[in-house]
């Protein structure tokens, strides 16, 4: 029985896998936004030749088309076949754009060295490693890949499937990292080579020669080329020759540009070929150029420095790190060594950031100890490190889906459909006519190069080029221009606040001391401090290093280090005071003040736990010269060093006066120690787990900091929220003061209220729950906190700084309540009422009190105001996870997102997108990248002229550069809407005068078209868009879509004015005396004929008349006479125009093979001229009269509402018609948000069966 069982068992395993290894379609990266659907072909022959065939019957075009169309090749020269035969594969990606892709082999020399590879690469996988381990080819082992945007993915044997080519960076313990890597040996790192490739990040720039070729391959080119051939078959050889020399003067100006893009992006991103020693096993070092270096390598850094060609973990040593090439933040990060104490851990480059050196950062210093050197073991290479992955994010970026380029794709085929009609009329007309066959073909093609004009792609682009210079002339670096229109649609911005809102320093407060779990008066002077536990732990827990003499490090930091009057030593080499190793040494400057009769007061950094922002905390252990024992402190965000203390040590009113101190906008630090067993020694300490001794510490007090705002951060959030714009601030702050500084820069207006949404996971007692509550508690005064505030002149600060602070009158009273111990209920709720009380009142000049401003009574009654709601990052966290159907309320009204881990601020971007929101993002860079990245346009606010941290760099230091941007942007989006419109009525103007034409067999002459598509059409698109951005940001936004109902009124009305003029002036010409119809021409060619005159004539006109109705001005941009190029094209087209209608000469009249027009009455001239100016008028009125009218305002409004609502919309109205926010109650997990989970697991296992 069990034999029959084993057996059927071994018979579903060998049925599964045989189905799994017939499978031709497969999916990588499942979820995310870098899903692959693969396909796989081989070669199949009977296709092979009939595509050959085809590429003969066609003339090359089949080639063109699989040039366009990758997937094309597949169809028609291959077949399916499973996965472990493809020769190729057909990548589509998650925004379904499609790839061909060779599949490669590798060749190894032996079997060991593939199973060693197969181990490496799956940590999951057996030890034991079969035949089908790898592919043998002959006797050689190999291994199948292929690569696709940098990235390789191999043939995973013994699952039959592909799979990305993984690191260290992946599925590998801490433990592993330093037990199993003591140094590859020369053999072992050449295959690792052979299968990762080189360790380098090379952008190609690419020949003239093959930028030519690429270029002209452009279907864009391809229609040029088309077009050119046809003029020359129509005898139009100089419109044909002054195209092509326009053609090559544009293919020359965009090959020159794109080189130096290129050129520029691959010297920004490239590095020096350098060498590096890496160890081949105990003491043995090598020097091998950087790209040889392989995942599993030892490396040792230099002790001067280097920049990092790797993503490595540290094993041993410290370096000092400027990180601003990823980051954008300059300030030096002190990098320590991976701890055994995370050796249970999984390694992942984000959580053990401290202890990864990332490519393409400079490692300024090193810290090492005696000869020893600093090691590190690389985890990734080439494109797969960090740096690499931005490098990606530009080469290969994500689809922005703008609305107005997907419209402008559909108008054009509209464009075509409308070519189509007209090449049925000039058909059936010329037929009709008995012109010559060719002729008619010429006449039919030459409708389509009328209709959809060539220069229609370059014409668009025209706004974009000229803000992309306006924005680096103001300094803001743009990578990506195509996101210089986002910035013209954006309807929510979001800030960061520490460096972005306010100012990057931070000006010392004083401390809040606590002893027998009671707060103790606050201490303003610092260097006053008595010596003890909170002093040490300031002067200790900190990540400062001397580079170049020069303490550097964290800003807060820094002042917190300088306020004590202390120095710092780093260790020497012949030092041993310290056991066998000399640590970072603090002490008083004033040794006379900390000394003894034996032994100086100097305090040892003995081990270092960096600040982590999923830990909120940092800590070191120290030794104090002269006792027998260490010390463990710590320092970090108030609720998490709280939670690691004993209850014991812990204030009863922590939570009021924590809050006293953090809704004045401070920023309040929790200090706190622990003494270590005196057995406890050096070597156990470099060891020992870090939530071993983060335990069970000893409450200190509260580090209390002041930080300002940047005086531009509030006119600038009030500028946007006057243009109705919405400001979300999204911080890694405390709530409360993120709401205070969200209060103090007008984010909240003050008679808003703040509703703080609490969530909680689910627990032994209940389920999930969020907890509704206001900010602020209720009272008679709403408390805003001003910007221009009194300080204690004690504290030595300026009394205009901006930051508010306690004012000398109220902290008595502060002291008063708060700091005595709270005996009874009603003294604690005297505490929690202090914020409420705080700095009404300031001195005026004379003496007298005054209400502080900002500060005013609300009464109860008063209509409008708002609700805000405030949340953090673990809140944010719960709701997702358990409340999904409450994510689109909190986005939607959410204003404070505080304690926000940088991944969790990309989460909000991309919730805020999905409600339909065209979201910015402002960072100072640090833990912003995902962000900035993730939105339609991130601003990177750093010094450097342009990095890959974002989007848009801007040198100005404040938020003032969003202001610019987003004026560029409407500027640039409005300017493309009207080249597009302005393209557009130029093609239906020419068009209806072809058509005008072709039904008496006339046509322009070649100089005709010269005149009207060089001259006048090619000056006015150039010149369009130099007009510069409106002064201010409107409310009013500009249209983000071509089929808004305004711009096809627009179009729709012109063509029609268009239309009527043209048979108006053709039908006044047949009314003269002296006109006669000309005879039919079978050849189609009479160019010099009384039609074709008064129509090349009165619609020259009217391309200058559009121009100028499209080049609107404010809103959105300055006024067109401050235009001043084109305003002299316009006048100066407008007169030559002119000066051929009324004073023609015959020379020009010759050259431009037009009919003796200065033989005819000057009567007949000037109502010629009539109809244009009347033109102008109409065209005009109808643009700024009719179509922009208030009065069909409330018609565009109807016909919008019939539309889909953007999501955001919906969602507010759902808020207006409710009563939501729920403040003061408790919300629980609904029955359907569960079954939605239970749904999504199992549509999961779904996905993973097939």
């Amino acid at each position: 029985m069990n034999r029959l069982t084993d057996s059927t068992a071994s018979a579903s395993l060998s049925n599964m896998a045989n189905t799994r290894l017939l499978l031709t379609k497969m999916m990588l990266n499942d979820g995310g936004e870098e899903e692959l659907v693969l396909r796989s072909y081989e070669k199949d022959g009977l296709k092979m030749v009939i595509f050959y065939l085809m590429v003969v019957l066609s003339l090359g075009l089949v080639l063109l088309l699989i040039y366009w169309k990758p997937e094309l090749e597949c169809y028609l020269k291959k077949r399916r076949c499973a996965l472990y035969k493809a020769e190729v594969v057909m990548i589509k990606d998650h925004y379904g754009h499609a790839s061909v892709v060779k599949v490669d082999y590798i060749f190894l020399d032996d079997v060991s060295t593939a199973e060693g590879y197969n181990r490496h690469v799956y940590h999951d996988a057996p030890v034991d490693v079969d035949d089908t381990t790898v592919l043998v080819t002959g006797d050689s082992p190999t291994v199948r890949y292929f690569d696709f945007q940098q990235i390789r993915y191999i043939w995973d044997a013994q699952q039959y499937t592909f799979r990305k080519l993984e690191d260290l960076s992946s599925g590998t313990r801490c433990a592993t990292i330093h037990d199993e890597f003591p140094g590859l040996s020369a053999s072992t790192q050449a295959h690792k080579r052979l299968l990762h490739g080189l360790n380098s990040i090379v952008i190609e720039v690419k020949s003239y020669w093959r930028l030519f070729i690429e270029e002209v391959l452009n279907p864009f080119y391809i229609f040029q080329v088309c077009s050119i051939i046809l003029w020359a078959f129509d005898e139009y050889y100089y419109y044909a020759s002054c195209i092509f020399l326009i053609s090559l003067i544009s293919i020359s100006v965009s090959l020159y540009e794109t080189k130096r893009q290129s050129r520029t992006l691959s010297d920004m991103v490239g590095s020096l070929e350098t060498n590096i020693s890496v160890c081949r096993g105990g003491q043995e070092f090598e020097e091998i150029p950087n790209q040889n270096l392989v995942p599993g390598d030892l490396i040792a850094i230099p002790p001067h420095g280097c920049v990092m060609m790797c993503d490595a973990v540290l094993v041993a040593g410290t370096c000092i790190v400027n990180e601003s090439m990823l980051t954008g933040e300059s300030v030096p990060v002190t990098k320590t060594p991976l701890s055994h104490q995370e050796d249970e851990e999984v390694y992942t480059p984000e959580n053990h950031k401290r202890h990864t050196l990332f490519a393409g950062t400079h490692v300024v210093q090193t810290r090492y100890y005696g000869q020893a050197k600093v090691l590190a073991v690389v985890v990734r290479t080439g494109f797969n490190t960090a740096k690499g992955e931005l490098v990606r994010a530009i080469l290969y970026p994500k689809p922005l889906g703008f609305k107005f380029y997907q419209d402008a794709m559909r108008f054009i085929l509209f464009l075509a459909g409308v070519a189509s009609l007209g090449m049925i009329y000039s058909i059936i007309i010329e037929t009709q006519m008995g012109a010559y066959p060719g002729k008619i073909v010429l006449r039919v093609l030459d409708i389509i190069t009328i209709v959809v004009p060539p220069a229609l792609p370059a014409a668009m682009t025209v706004g974009t080029v000229y803000a992309q210079n306006r924005l680096k002339k103001a300094g803001i670096f743009c990578i990506s221009p195509p996101r210089i229109n986002f910035c013209g649609r954006i309807n929510t911005f979001c800030f960061d606040k520490t460096g972005t809102l306010t100012e990057d320093g931070l000006d010392m407060w004083g401390v809040v001391p606590a002893q027998n779990q009671c707060f103790q008066e606050p201490i303003r002077k610092l260097p006053e401090l008595p010596r003890s536990q909170i002093l040490v732990c300031m002067a200790t827990c900190h990540s400062l290093t001397l580079i170049d003499g020069e303490l550097m490090g964290d800003p807060l930091d820094l002042i917190m280090f300088n306020s004590l009057n202390w120095s710092l030593e780093e260790p020497g080499q012949d030092t041993t005071k310290y056991d066998t190793l000399m640590p970072t040494i603090v002490k008083p400057s004033d040794k006379d003040s900390f000394m003894s009769d034996e032994v100086p007061f100097e305090v040892g950094i003995v081990r270092q736990f960096t600040f982590s922002s999923s830990m909120q905390r940092m800590s070191v252990i120290t030794r104090t010269l002269g006792h027998n024992h260490m010390e463990i402190y710590s320092k970090g965000a108030p609720e998490k060093i709280a939670s690691l203390c004993n209850p014991d040590t812990v204030p009863e009113n922590f939570q009021p006066v924590l809050h006293t101190y953090t809704v004045q906008g401070l920023r309040v630090i929790a200090l706190a120690y622990r003494p270590l067993e005196a057995k406890v020694n050096w070597h156990q300490v470099q060891r020992i787990s870090r939530d071993k001794v983060e335990c069970n510490l000893t409450f200190l007090g509260l580090l209390v900091m002041q930080n300002q705002l940047k005086p531009e951060t509030t006119p600038v959030i009030r500028t946007l929220l006057e243009a109705k714009l919405r400001t979300v601030m999204v911080t890694g702050d405390m709530i409360q003061t993120a709401v205070s500084v969200s209060r103090n820069c007008g984010m909240v207006h003050p008679r808003d209220k703040v509703v703080i949404v609490n969530a909680h996971p689910p627990d032994k007692q209940q389920t999930a729950r969020i907890e509704w509550e206001y900010a602020e508690l209720p009272t008679d005064i709403d408390i805003v906190s001003e910007q221009d505030t009194d300080i204690d002149s004690d504290a030595g600060q300026d009394s205009n700084a901006s930051s508010p602070l306690l004012s000398p009158g109220s902290e008595s009273r502060m002291t008063a309540v708060k700091f005595d111990c709270v005996d009874n209920e009603s003294e604690t709720e005297a505490v929690a009422m202090l914020p409420m009380r705080l700095n009404l009142f300031r001195r005026d000049r004379d003496g007298g009190a005054c209400w502080r401003k900002g500060y005013r009574t609300v009464n109860v009654s008063d209509e409008g105001p708002r609700h805000h709601l405030a949340i953090n990052g673990k809140s944010f966290a719960v709701i997702t996870a358990h409340f999904p159907e409450m994510l689109e309320k909190i986005c939607t009204k959410g204003t404070v997102f505080a304690r926000m881990l940088p991944e969790q601020k990309c989460q909000l971007i991309q919730n805020l997108q999905k409600l339909d929101y065209i979201v910015g993002m402002c960072g100072d860079g640090a833990n912003d990248c995902e962000a900035l990245k993730a939105a339609h346009a991130g601003i990177s606010l750093s010094e450097a002229e342009a990095s890959v941290a974002a989007p848009f760099t801007s040198r100005i230091s404040n938020i003032e550069c969003v202001v610019t941007a987003m004026r560029e942007g409407r500027a640039a989006l409005v300017t493309s809407f009207g080249c597009f419109k302005y393209m557009a009525l130029y093609s239906f103007i020419q068009f209806v005068s072809v058509l005008i034409l072709y039904t008496f067999g006339a046509n322009l002459s070649d100089f005709e078209f010269l005149y009207i598509d060089l001259v006048i059409t090619t000056t006015i698109a150039v010149l369009m868009g130099y007009t510069g951005p409106y002064h201010k940001l409107v409310r009013k936004k500009p249209p983000g879509s071509l089929v808004k109902v305004s711009n096809l009124l627009s179009i729709i009305m012109q063509v029609l004015l268009v239309g009527g003029m043209q048979v108006s002036a053709y039908f006044y010409l047949r009314s003269q005396s002296w006109y006669e119809e000309p005879p039919p021409s079978k050849d189609l060619e009479n160019v010099h004929s009384w039609e074709s005159t008064v129509i090349f004539l009165v619609s020259s006109y009217m391309y200058i008349s559009v121009a100028f109705c499209f080049s609107k001005g404010p809103p959105f941009r300055k006024p067109i006479y401050t235009n001043y190029p084109f305003l002299i094209s316009m006048m100066f087209l407008f007169g030559f125009s002119t000066f051929l209608l009324l004073l023609p000469l015959p020379e020009i009249e010759h050259f431009l093979e037009m009919k003796e027009l200065h033989e005819k009455s000057i009567t007949f001239r000037l109502y010629l001229f009539g109809f244009a100016v009347a033109f102008a008028i109409m065209s005009s009125f109808m643009e700024y009269m009719i179509v922009d009218s208030s009065m069909l305002k409330p018609c565009y409004k109807a016909i919008k509402k019939r539309g889909p609502q953007n999501r955001y919309k919906v969602v507010e109205n759902e808020i207006k018609n409710s009563d939501w926010p729920p403040v003061g109650q408790v919300t629980f997990p609904t029955t359907n948000a569960i079954h939605v989970s239970d749904i999504h697991v199992e549509m999961n296992s779904q996905s993973a069966i097939h």
